[in-house]
């Protein structure tokens, strides 16, 4: 099999950075950002130990920059301890910064609460105290299953405090799914909460504990916030309340210092098998590429009022919302329910209301959000923005034309970041001040990320040649191991090129400039008559359509070609969803691609089966475009009716 993939799509538009943006900005010149780049390949070691000591507080000095010595087990900053959530509170209390708001929250139902940085390091103290009196010690493993509440980070990070390593289980996924990963962790103790609000209803998390729980006896303890109110059961000498456990703790709870390579955090990530991988995620190496990247690519200053719309149930709520943006002193925004309840400006309300400078979201949230029209945005005052950011999988060009139109007001710049769970930080992004934009390219790697596209055998590929994103050299937040499975993650991760290189299953090129265009993951790449297409691609040209909000491609198979090219189309509210408008649409997929990329099937639908962090779910959609039974894990879905309406064809 041949790792190149055609690249079909084109795009010749450029932004500048504006002029006063560029003027104020952290990294305000690509000459700043290629001395940066050219000081990293000099002295690679030298660049990421000065960048450690001058952004992280350590408790004892690290000796050794990077070990080697046992590839792809990489050490970073040995001999040093330091404690993480020392470096995201108790470094900003003896400063202005106190009493500076750390986070803002605001619950679905519009009730709100907004914690001091002082504040926040109360809560995390008397929370790690609970968990020091329930046996927790440095370590030990503790799952927490909670909704977007500030209990969320408080829980993380007491964990943090004490040395105990988190894994923060998505509040969305079912009783067997949690159950997996508790028994996977070996976690004896669970934070959770009775529920949460999203679309209007009370979610229950309580139910689902009590059903996990029965296969996990070496549970001794579940937390339990009061959060809706819902009737639960307490099951007596194992369950306890949040405000029962807290009350009467003291405030007070020394950090312990831990070595840069402890466990911070496993966060499992689905596997194509369909089996989860216990990511790990380091102390050290982790927070300095969050905390460098929040201030690279969202160029934050302490004036900024930050919004990160993710769940901190996956990574980007990790590293953009909690980790990040405290170590920087930052003012990190938080919201519990869904984009569009009670209304479809929710989003666009909450950046009204809390004068929003920095909006960082999803482009499956962006196209949804453009079906549902301009006049809501419309109705809000977003001219507090100054910065927009997209996060998850590639942005097509008309769906980022339309934010930064509608949403940015044509004056903010949008950085558009490649990354993964894996990789613990943004590795390709532009820097705001500094990279001249085009509209659907991840454009350049952040300085100190070596990236490159290439063939199977692991050859650099020319302009323009789809191949295979790969990760040149170990850095500072990289995966750490699959927990409890490390052949798995020497197989998954560096096994494609005997070790040599990261590769973690995207495709990409690489234009003129050596801006990278991400074309999704190789295993979405579609063989059309010997052609490999990136799904991506088509479906930029269909949403480049006039009447298309959001389109989602995959292969099916063919008997002809091998596989076609299966189109699941989201329309404008005015189109007429007829065969008059399949011929126009593959009419104009071939005058903007060519006829090789003429969708072979388009079926109009309302809504596509979309995780709660916004990512389609590209694989129930191959099972429906072959006509075969739903396979794997289905219980991250937003909405189990949006999977059943596509197979009925309503």
């Amino acid at each position: 099999m041949s790792a190149e993939i055609e690249s079909v799509l084109h795009e010749n538009r450029v932004f500048d950075p504006p002029a006063a943006f560029a003027k104020a900005a952290r990294v305000g010149s690509m000459q700043a950002y290629t001395d940066m780049v050219a000081r990293a390949d000099k002295d690679y070691e030298g660049y990421w130990g000065d960048l450690a000591r001058e952004h992280l507080t350590w408790s004892k000095p690290f000796t050794k920059v990077l070990n080697q010595d046992n590839p792809p087990f990489f050490k970073w900053f040995e001999g040093g301890e330091l404690n993480v959530s020392a470096n995201c509170l108790d470094r900003h209390l003896n400063s202005w910064r106190k009493n500076k708001a750390a986070i803002v929250w605001e619950g679905e139902p519009g009730d709100t609460r907004t914690l001091t940085y002082q504040e926040l390091a109360h809560e995390v103290g008397r929370f790690a105290n609970v968990l020091k009196g329930k046996g927790v010690t440095k370590g030990d493993r503790v799952v927490i299953y909670m909704p977007m509440v500030p209990e969320l980070p408080i829980a993380m990070l007491a964990c943090a405090r004490i040395g105990a390593t988190h894994s923060v289980v998505f509040g969305g996924f079912s009783a067997e799914a949690l159950k997996d990963r508790i028994l996977d962790a070996g976690a004896k103790i669970l934070i959770t909460a009775d529920g949460g609000w999203r679309r209007g209803s009370a979610v229950a998390l309580k139910v689902m504990v009590d059903d996990a729980l029965k296969g996990c006896p070496e549970v001794s303890t579940a937390i339990v916030l009061k959060r809706t109110g819902q009737e639960v059961a307490m099951q007596e000498g194992r369950d306890v309340w949040w405000h029962d456990a807290i009350a009467g703790q003291s405030p007070k709870c020394d950090p312990v210092p831990v070595d840069p390579e402890h466990p911070l955090f496993i966060l499992y990530t689905s596997g194509s098998t369909g089996k989860p991988k216990g990511v790990v995620h380091s102390s050290g190496g982790y927070l300095l590429g969050a905390t460098t990247t929040m201030q690279w690519v969202f160029d934050i200053k302490d004036e900024d009022t930050y919004w990160c719309t993710a769940d901190i149930g996956w990574v980007t709520g990790h590293s953009y919302i909690v980790y990040g943006p405290l170590a920087c002193g930052a003012t990190s925004v938080m919201y519990e329910g869904a984009p569009t309840t009670p209304h479809a400006g929710r989003l666009w309300e909450i950046v009204e209301k809390h004068s929003v400078n920095i909006f960082y979201t999803a482009p499956t949230a962006i196209r949804a959000l453009v079906k549902l029209g301009d006049e809501w945005p419309h109705k809000f005052d977003l001219s507090s923005l100054r910065l927009l950011g997209t996060v998850g999988e590639p942005i097509n060009p008309e769906a980022w034309m339309w934010y930064y139109k509608t949403i940015g007001g044509e004056r903010c710049p949008i950085v558009d970041t490649w990354w993964q769970t894996e990789t613990g930080m943004h590795m390709i992004s532009p820097l705001p001040g500094a990279t001249p934009i085009k509209p659907g390219s991840a454009t350049l790697p952040v300085p100190g990320i070596f990236a490159d596209v290439v063939d199977q055998e692991g050859n650099s590929l020319g302009p323009n040649q789809g191949g295979l994103l790969v990760i040149k050299r170990p850095w500072p937040s990289m995966i750490r191991n699959v927990y409890g499975d490390p052949q798995r993650y020497k197989d998954t991760y560096w096994g494609e090129f005997g070790g040599k290189y990261y590769f973690a299953g995207d495709g990409a090129r690489k234009d003129e400039d050596g801006y990278f265009w991400i074309m999704g993951r190789v295993d979405d790449v579609i063989n059309v008559s010997g052609h490999r297409l990136g799904t991506m691609e088509v479906e930029s040209a269909l949403v480049s359509h006039d009447q298309v909000a959001e389109a989602a491609v995959v292969g099916c198979p063919d008997d002809l070609k091998g596989e076609g090219i299966f189109a699941f189309v989201i329309t404008k509210g005015d189109a007429k969803n007829d065969d008059a408008l399949v011929k126009t649409l593959r009419d104009h997929v071939a005058k903007e691609i060519g006829p090789i990329a003429k969708p072979d099937h388009i079926k109009f639908t309302d809504a596509l089966p979309k995780t709660r962090s916004g990512k389609i779910m590209r694989r129930l959609l191959r099972d429906i475009a072959a006509g075969r039974e739903t396979r794997g894990d289905t219980s991250t879905l937003e909405d189990a009716g949006t999977l059943e309406s596509l197979r009925k064809g309503e």
